[in-house]
């Protein structure tokens, strides 16, 4: 069974995902906030990390910084996937710098982003 961390302060795009992912059988966390996240994230074990990027507080690529912490930068790679509706050249750079899969919100085709979020 998969555990998931989903960090996503809009609060319907939060409560949709984890419905869809806990129907595909997964244990799924959320968090709004990114620095209650980054707590989170250190006193759990998580097979995936999906990161909106623009958080009220501070950006998904704060979080990721702060979980190199606790992970290898290839581990960080596998366990983090960053969606946003901002996905920009420089954005698609520093997500592929961690080794980071990016999904653009809405996403295209949601069969695809669970895939994508359940590996």
């Amino acid at each position: 069974m998969k555990k998931i961390l989903l960090i996503e302060d809009e609060i319907l795009i939060q409560k949709s995902l984890k419905k869809l992912l806990e129907a595909k059988g997964a244990v799924v966390s959320v968090e709004s906030s990114g620095k209650e996240a980054i707590e989170t994230i250190f006193q759990n074990d998580f097979d995936k990390i999906i990161c909106d990027l623009m958080l009220k507080d501070i950006t998904g690529f704060d979080v990721i910084e702060e979980s190199k912490k606790r992970y290898t930068i290839e581990e960080i790679g596998k366990l983090f996937v960053i969606i946003t509706a901002y996905s920009s050249q420089q954005v698609l750079d520093k997500a592929n710098g961690y080794g980071c899969t990016v999904l653009s919100k809405p996403f295209e085709d949601m069969k695809e982003a669970l895939q994508t979020f359940m590996e």
